[in-house]
């Protein structure tokens, strides 16, 4: 048998964030993400800056060939 009584009322969840403090920690989150993504293209870029050039050239033609 259980130690527990049968009528105990289930534990209260932790309060629920508020969706205002939920989206402020998602921007915050998806900043760094940003950041941490720019710097390692920058690293990318400088340690092979033949692959780094290749990658803008085919970029700039692929916006010239793109239709709005």
């Amino acid at each position: 048998m259980s130690d527990l009584p049968d009528d105990e009322p289930p534990k209260a969840a932790e309060p629920a964030e508020t969706d205002a403090q939920a989206d402020a920690e998602r921007r915050r989150r998806r900043a760094r993400f940003l950041r941490d993504l720019a710097e390692a293209r920058e690293l990318r870029d400088r340690v092979s800056p033949r692959r780094a050039k290749t990658a803008r050239l085919r970029h700039a033609m692929r916006m010239r060939t793109f239709r709005w």
